[in-house]
This record gives structure tokens, sequence and C-alpha cells, in this order.
């Protein structure tokens, strides 16, 4: 099974679990979707329940937090990270703050979708990582899925979530392969021990913990054993698997697509260096993208981008001298 393909199995499964669920957003019905995610739903649910929207992210987000609002369990789709800024106005104002703001008297169980990340040569508007800006709003659960077996099993758990969810799907990962294990047993609390490892902890996400394992692999080959963390969960951070990997390591890089300044990577850090800082035997470290807008050339794109070599080389240097 493709993650494209247990996306669709998850939409699948909900729509048929709940008849309160639907699905919302540009292109999702009659196209498809953008990445193919939604096809074959409207053929099989009808089009009250595979809706396609204007081009509006203002609005057709708007609508969703209405609709859950109402009594029903939205699922919006927004093409891209980038475009979900034109939202970013109900999303962080009313989705996430009206639970506070109404003294818990109303909840807003609305999950929205996204593609994220970059490395498919579409530009500085299509291509950047800014689910770190969202983990940063309390009211939201973020989300990022990066395996096959997450992907299938995420979305049903976060339907049944009382407040607004984000799903952040790095674009880059819908044509990956993998079996969908135990999909029913994935929570949407706690990250994930990806690779067991004694000397170094990589922490990525996303689109990144295929070239932690990547990194971990070639390390390994070289006498590093690396023990690899699937955040999964960016908001609410799970603390206590990362303390718990660092505490036995000694040592810890994180990877994030996302740019440097500000950025989730600094977050975890900061959490370890409070929690965990007579534990360590070398300064926490990070591999982010560079500080630029994600470039259309190849070459340039690459260059910006976390990859293995940047990885094992950031390794290496926590490693030094141990």
């Amino acid at each position: 099974m493709t993650y494209r393909e247990a996306l669709r199995e998850a939409l699948r499964d909900a729509l048929q679990r709940d008849a309160r669920v639907f699905l919302m957003g540009e292109d999702v019905g009659r196209y498809g979707g953008s990445y193919a995610v939604s096809k074959g739903l409207l053929e099989a649910f009808g089009p009250e329940r595979i809706r396609d929207t204007p081009l509006s992210e203002l609005g057709f987000v708007g609508a969703g937090i209405g609709a859950a609002l109402g009594g029903m369990r939205p699922i919006v789709e927004v093409m891209t990270v980038n475009f979900s800024l034109l939202a970013l106005d109900p999303l962080m104002n009313t989705a996430a703050a009206l639970r506070h703001m109404s003294g818990g008297q109303f909840s807003v169980p609305l999950v929205v979708r996204m593609a994220t990340g970059a490395g498919r040569q579409l530009a500085a508007q299509h291509s950047h990582s800014l689910e770190g800006w969202y983990a940063h709003i309390p009211g939201l659960k973020i989300l990022a899925p990066a395996t096959v077996e997450d992907a299938r099993g995420m979305l049903w758990p976060a339907l049944q979530d009382p407040d607004p969810v984000l799903i952040f799907e790095h674009a880059q990962l819908y044509n990956q392969e993998g079996e969908p294990g135990d999909w029913q047993q994935v929570d949407i609390c706690s990250a994930k021990v990806r690779r067991a490892g004694r000397d170094l902890t990589l922490i990525a996400y996303g689109g990144t913990l295929g070239k932690a394992l990547k990194a971990a692999e070639q390390l390994a080959r070289e006498g590093i054993e690396s023990e690899v963390i699937d955040l999964r969960v960016l908001r609410p951070l799970d603390d206590a698997t990362l303390m718990a990997s660092v505490g036995k390591t000694r040592r810890a890089l994180v990877v994030d697509e996302g740019w440097r300044s500000g950025s989730l990577a600094a977050e975890i850090i900061t959490r370890i260096i409070e929690q965990a800082f007579f534990e360590l035997d070398a300064p926490p470290s990070r591999v982010c993208s560079a500080e630029v807008p994600i470039p259309y050339a190849r070459h340039l794109e690459e260059a910006a981008l976390p990859q293995v070599s940047t990885i094992v080389a950031a390794a290496h240097e926590l490693c030094r001298g141990a």
C-alpha cells in the first residue's frame, strides 16, 4: 500500500463509519484531489459528502468550522500548507480559541489535512514546511504522519477529538510504499522509536524521518548506533519519549525541514536542555532548512534542505571524541 492509498482508505473508512463525516476542499471531488488521495470517493459517497469548494481557503475553512459547530465532522483539505495562511485567521482566532473563549461551552471537532514540504521543484509558494508555526498555537493538535501505518491510522482518532486537529502530509511521501500494520492501534498522543540505538538520538518527523533512518544506517556502518525518534505529534510534544531516549544516548540531533530561526527544532532542543541538561555529553544540535525561500532549481532546492549527508556530518560532529 502506498501512503496515498492509506490516506484514501482512512477517508473511506471514516465516511462509512460516521454519517456526519464529509470531505471538502479544492478539487477533492471530480478531479480526485490534487494528489489523487480522494480519487473515487465522489462516485462512492456522492456530492453531499465529497464537496468541491471555490478557490478560497478563508471561505471553506470557515465553512468547515461552522459545520463542526453545527454537529458535523468535517475533513477539510487544503491543497498546500502555503495556501493555509489564507485561512490562518479562522484557524487561530476561531477554531483554536473557541473552547477557551466560550468557557468550555463550545468545541470545534474539525480535521484539516494539507500537503507540506519541499523536494518537488515547485518553488517558494508551494514548498515550505510551516507545521512548526501551527504547533505554536494553543488549542490545536498537530499531527505529521511519516509512515503508511500512521497515514492509515491517524484520521479516525483525529475525528474523535473534540478540538481541531491539523494533519500535515509531506508531499514526497505520497508514493512511499509500506505496510499499514496495526493501524487500529495508532495513537495521536505519542512519539515512536523507529530504530533503537545507544550513541545518539536522531529526532525527526514527516519528510525528514526517512532521511534520518538512512543516516542512521550509514552511521551504523561506521560504528555509531543511532536511536531514531519519529515525533508524529508536533503539538503536544511527547517529552517523556524524547527524554528517555536522550537519557540513554546522551546526545541529541534534531532534523527539521523548517527554517532554523524560531523553529520546532529550537523548541525541542530547549526542552531537552531544560529537562535533561545533566544527562548530556554534548550540546544538542539540529539540521534545518537554509533560511531562504525554497528555490526552484533542483540543485539549489537540494542544497537548501536537510539531506542524509548533512545529518551524518552533524552526527559526526556530535560524537567527536566519544
